[in-house]
């Protein structure tokens, strides 16, 4: 797991900050991991992350790849992102509070500072969501 902290790289702080590490960068590509804990802000009844969560935990995942790349070239400050567009979302089973997710960001084409990217979220060995994202992701300065 790469040592870095986290909250270098995203803006999101608690109760909804949806990523606890980033474990590995290589070329277009970021791993991340996250434990669903009680309280967490996007909890249903029953304990179980809603999908929105979800999207939220893959958008963020990919905000910490953007932050760790804005740090590799010299940014103090993370970048913001904002999610543009969700397509294609699948959400094959809701995680529940304990779970530890392990996302894979797969970054796609450029163009006038909208990114897109795939990503698959895992807990337990199975996928439980999948999407594509567009998102806009501002300079760190």
């Amino acid at each position: 797991m790469m040592q870095v902290d986290i909250k270098a790289l995203l803006l999101q702080r608690a109760p909804v900050l949806m990523v606890d590490a980033l474990v590995s960068v290589e070329g277009d590509e970021a791993h991340t991991c996250f434990t669903i804990r009680p309280g967490n802000f996007f909890l249903d009844e029953e304990g179980r992350l809603e999908d929105v969560g979800l999207i939220e935990h893959i958008a963020q995942s990919a905000s910490a790849f953007a932050g760790y790349m804005a740090k590799l070239a010299g940014a103090v400050d993370p970048p913001m992102g904002y999610i543009g567009e969700v397509k294609r979302f699948r959400c094959h089973r809701l995680p529940r509070t304990g779970d530890e997710l392990l996302t894979c960001i797969r970054m796609g084409a450029e163009a006038a500072g909208v990114r897109l990217l795939w990503g698959e979220t895992r807990a337990g060995g199975e996928t439980v969501a999948e999407t594509q994202m567009k998102i806009f992701i501002s300079p760190g300065k």
